[in-house]
Formats: C-alpha cells, structure tokens, sequence
C-alpha cells in the first residue's frame, strides 16, 4: 500500500480543522452517529455533528495479541506519519489509543529519529496518559517492523522485533488501525521543498491473537459487537 500526499490535494475538514492539514490515512473500523448527531469518533473540537451518514463498519478491530506494521516513509519538516490503534467508541469511554510509532520530520536526524510511542488517554478514564517520544537510531526511510504485543495487563512496543518501550496498563476492548501521514502547510519555521511529497510506503499488515484462558473469553465475550469481532 502507497499513501501520498500531493502538493495540490485540499485540506481535510476545511473550516473546521483549527490547523490547516492534509491527510492521506486508512483506518481499520469506523463509527459514528446519525446525520446530524454529534456522536463519532476523535472529535477535536466540541460541537463537531456527523456531515454523513455511515454503517458502522467493523473491519479489522482486534482485542489483545500482536500487530505488526512493516513500511517507510518519506517525511518533510512540516509532516509526519503514525501507527496507533484507538477504540471504535461505540461507547464514548472506549476512546484510548495505542500509539505504536509517530514520527514528525523536524525531529529527523542522519540516522536517528525521534519516535514517539505509548498510550494516550483520550476519552478513557480507566487509561493514564503514557506516551512520549525519544530518539532512536533507525532510518525512518528505510523499511522497518513496528508492532505491539498487547496483553490485557501490559503493552510490549517492538521495532524490529526488540522491545524498545514497555507499558504497564493496556485498553481493554476492539481496537481499529489507523496508518497514515499528515502534512501541517501552515507549520511555523518550516522551510519544505513544495515538490517534495509526504509518503508511506506499506509492505505488510500482520495480527495474531494469543491463546485465550477462561477469564480472557469471558471479556471478549462481553466486548464482542454485532457480527463478531473479525
């Protein structure tokens, strides 16, 4: 999968959007109220109402195991791109997020990269807010696995297969992916080449779930949405 975004694609939620940003993201669920309602999902300003009608769509939205996100990407100063998972919000407490990998590219060095990763508490008051950013060696540009391993006590965060961050506490219902990357073209200092062109290059998508125990069905069975979880 190829995410771009080029220099003449318009703003997302113009008007609306304090900031101006572009967009180019593919999420895994979605959910939101009738028209007119003002129920959804990652609202980032109050007042927000629902513009069009979608069914809730329940795609890949998994409940604890592994998920691994193998790409690249090709960031300017002004843009960045992320990995995380958040709640569907079905119900409005489960609005957590997973944070698996957010890279802005001022924080872009030769060879290194301030990644940012944890959890953020949203709308969730069984979460704290666990998230922060550090600088790691790795070449963003370069292909590269960033997964979780997701237990219903802790977050294990790998790249590459080594665990650079564990967090002890974990959302505990269906989650959706998101991937994608963002483009700020107002952002204050940032001298960016206009025909440079944010992008994400995937190479795989990967879950798996872990063995479950009598306690672990009973909660899957209790968070389970219509149709089941896929």
């Amino acid at each position: 999968m190829h995410l771009t975004i080029p220099s003449d694609q318009p703003l997302w939620c113009d008007g609306l959007h304090e900031e101006p940003l572009r967009v180019s993201v593919v999420q895994t669920g979605s959910f939101a109220g009738p028209l007119g309602s003002m129920i959804g999902q990652q609202p980032f300003r109050a007042g927000l109402q629902v513009q069009e009608e979608q069914p809730t769509f329940w795609g890949y939205t998994p409940h604890c195991g592994q998920v691994e996100v193998r790409m690249k990407a090709r960031v300017t100063p002004r843009s960045m791109f992320a990995f995380y998972m958040s709640g569907i919000e079905d119900r409005p407490e489960r609005s957590g997020e997973t944070c698996v990998v957010e890279v802005f590219g001022e924080t872009i060095l030769d060879g290194s990269s301030e990644v940012g990763i944890g959890v953020k508490r949203l709308g969730d008051p069984a979460l704290s807010q666990e998230f922060s950013a550090r600088r790691i060696d790795i070449d963003v540009s370069e292909f590269h696995t960033y997964g979780v391993e997701w237990r219903r006590r802790h977050l294990d965060f790998t790249i590459d297969g080594e665990v650079v961050r564990r967090v002890l506490q974990s959302p505990d219902y269906p989650m959706q992916l998101m991937l994608g990357v963002f483009d700020f073209p107002t952002k204050a200092g940032a001298t960016v080449d206009e025909t440079a062109i944010p992008e994400l290059v995937i190479a795989h998508v990967r879950g798996t779930r872990p063995p479950l125990n009598a306690v672990d069905r009973k909660v899957r069975r209790a968070v389970r949405p219509p149709g089941g979880i896929r």
